[in-house]
């Protein structure tokens, strides 16, 4: 790819005397103002970086220097489309050497975390047993649906998760067994809390198993390399990783990926198709590829493939110590905020010791979760996420008996029986200033003491501020 961007464009730092309290990578959006139902407007502060973080800078203009040169991936004469083939599968060996992948390791592009791991659930080969923590997050929860699957408790320390973990492999029936898969999460998308993959990847083959890494959380806070962890695959998503236009990635080992059938069928995946003789019955004989190109037919989201490897370029080069470093100083600030407001109690699954990344669960005493949200948003220009995070199981193990107060504004439904059960996430990451988790604390302490300022009502689900209502 001759075409160069633009260098990246950052907007004016506020004055500081400290240069960890400017976001170290320049995202697109910084600069967006919002309403205040209170009247006039503030920048925005986007503090929902799990669900999905904002494009880097440095993405949005390689991707803008690319964009005229787009074209068809590997089947154009064109000067364009041989160059766009050049900038897809180099984008490839960058994920392959952002991931430390293997030699003979494939990397698969995919749409998000969820299509990659519902790849390899339709990859498994028969009578595959998969071992699952009804901790993960749905992506990884679900997809084995076909599978003999077993699911295994929310451990209460990291220890626990391997000990957990080494128990149902050795009871697997009969002995010796067959195929047998482990998924796990590399960061919790509630708690933040870092799972022990090494351990758990240890575990598993001295059982004879293999093991799946969900690094959608992981990935844009800490680097992950499959030959140091020793995991067999990893997926993750660029939407999280900074990096928008809808595509993931599956890399890992190609042996079950190259047995078989392809994903989807179509062009790209085969390599040749011929007609069947009529009195062979007719239909057509194909033979598909053995590549990474055997899972991805269709013509390929090329900008979206190039947005990953950018974001990959862009967090190797800024370096993840300084990048961990500096995250972990906004963790502190958070945690340290809340602890200093008895009414909020912040969700963990390991204890407050655990190191993690910048994700953050809670829940207030008095409030409903999604009210409280609302009105984050409407009266101080933040958002976050509230809910169960597509992890209902580790939240409500989290919550336990514990419910928010019935009837207030976006309170969910619950199944008859139930307790309406949801918390708050706060998420932030490589683009988020100081100010914006100063004035997330603030906001806390003030909401928590003085009330909302501002009615709410609630409208297909959702808490939302009532038009010119003041509370």
């Amino acid at each position: 790819m001759s075409a160069r961007p633009a260098a990246a464009r950052t907007a004016p730092a506020a004055e500081s005397a400290d240069p960890c309290c400017e976001a170290p990578l320049p995202v697109l959006g910084r600069d967006v103002t919002v309403p205040l139902v209170t009247g006039g407007e503030v920048t925005y502060a986007a503090l929902d970086y799990a669900a999905s973080a904002p494009a880097l800078q440095r993405v949005w203009d390689d991707v803008a220097a690319y964009a005229p040169y787009y074209g068809s991936v590997h089947r154009g004469a064109g000067y364009l489309s041989q160059l766009s083939t050049d900038l897809f599968e180099n984008s490839r060996t960058t994920v392959a050497e952002f991931l430390d992948c293997r030699e003979g390791d494939q990397v698969v592009f995919t749409r998000s975390t969820t299509d990659s791991l519902n790849l390899l659930a339709a990859a498994l080969p028969a009578g595959c047993e998969v071992f699952v923590f009804e901790t993960e997050h749905h992506a990884s929860l679900l997809p084995w649906r076909d599978a003999r699957v077993t699911y295994l408790d929310a451990p209460r320390t990291p220890d626990e998760a391997v000990r957990t973990l080494e128990r149902a492999l050795a009871g697997r029936e009969p002995s010796p067994s067959g195929p047998a898969l482990v998924c796990v999460t590399g960061a919790s998308n509630v708690t933040g809390e870092l799972w022990p993959v090494r351990e758990l990847a240890a575990a598993a083959h001295a059982h004879g198993a293999r093991i799946v890494l969900d690094a959608a959380q992981l990935a844009p806070h800490h680097p992950v390399s499959v030959r140091d962890l020793d995991v067999d695959w990893v997926a993750f998503s660029g939407h999280k990783l900074y990096a928008p236009f809808g595509s993931g990635v599956l890399a890992g080992r190609s042996d079950w990926l190259t047995a078989a059938e392809p994903y989807l069928a179509g062009g790209g995946a085969s390599r040749k198709v011929a007609r069947r003789p009529k009195e062979a019955g007719g239909g057509v004989d194909v033979e598909w590829h053995d590549t990474a190109a055997r899972h991805e037919a269709g013509s390929p989201n090329v900008i979206g493939v190039y947005s990953i490897a950018s974001a990959c370029k862009a967090l190797t080069e800024a370096g993840f110590e300084s990048l961990v470093a500096r995250e972990r100083h906004l963790i502190a600030k958070v945690r340290e905020g809340l602890a200093d407001v008895p009414a909020v109690r912040v969700l963990s699954l390991f204890g407050d010791d655990a190191p993690r990344v910048g994700v953050i669960s809670f829940v207030v005493d008095g409030w409903n979760s999604s009210h409280f949200a609302a009105a984050l948003s409407a009266e101080y220009g933040i958002g976050v996420r509230d809910g169960l995070f597509c992890a209902h199981p580790l939240v409500r193990t989290l919550l336990g008996g514990e419910a928010d107060e019935p009837g207030e504004c976006g309170a969910p439904e619950a199944a008859p029986g139930e307790k309406s059960l949801n918390a708050i996430r706060v998420s932030f990451g490589a683009g988020t200033p100081d100010e914006h988790v100063e004035r997330f604390v603030r906001a806390v302490r003030e909401l928590v003491a003085d009330g909302a300022r501002w009615s709410y009502r609630t409208e297909d689900g959702r808490c939302v501020p009532d038009t010119g209502v003041a509370a």
